[in-house]
């Protein structure tokens, strides 16, 4: 089912609230799919998602090999489920390290997660700018 990522449902919204271990699925330069754990927030006033991540990660990597390419960033999904509910979200990713950029996703992640990660010096934000949203929550 596909949901407006900007005025999302308010039970997928809800869903996206909830505590959940999510996946991102990004492309290897090879073109194959990375996927791993991760923490997201979804911001549908902004029309993004965000994943904190450490800047020497892999997925960090693959992002930044496809940010300078003509699209202007990786495309990628998140998605997290929980019994027969499901929700995922998709874009284009680029990373940011701006402080301001990464206390924001921080804040975000804690309020969703409950509990603010240890400070890192190397950690950078992946913003992912939506275009499509679909799921059944």
């Amino acid at each position: 089912m596909s949901h407006d990522v900007l005025n999302p449902t308010p039970e997928y919204l809800a869903f996206w609230q909830e505590r959940h271990v999510c996946t991102l699925t990004t492309p290897r330069p090879d073109g194959t799919p990375h996927v791993v754990p991760v923490g997201v927030t979804y911001d549908p006033q902004a029309g993004l998602a965000r994943v904190i991540s450490n800047k020497h990660s892999k997925k960090v990597r693959n992002i930044l090999a496809a940010q300078g390419g003509p699209q202007g960033g990786a495309r990628v999904a998140v998605c997290q489920m929980e019994g027969r509910r499901w929700a995922t979200l998709e874009g284009r990713a680029v990373i940011r390290t701006d402080e301001a950029s990464v206390a924001e996703a921080v804040r975000r992640y804690a309020e969703r997660y409950g509990r603010t990660p240890s400070p890192n010096p190397d950690r950078v934000v992946m913003e992912i700018a939506l275009d499509r949203a679909m799921g059944r929550a």
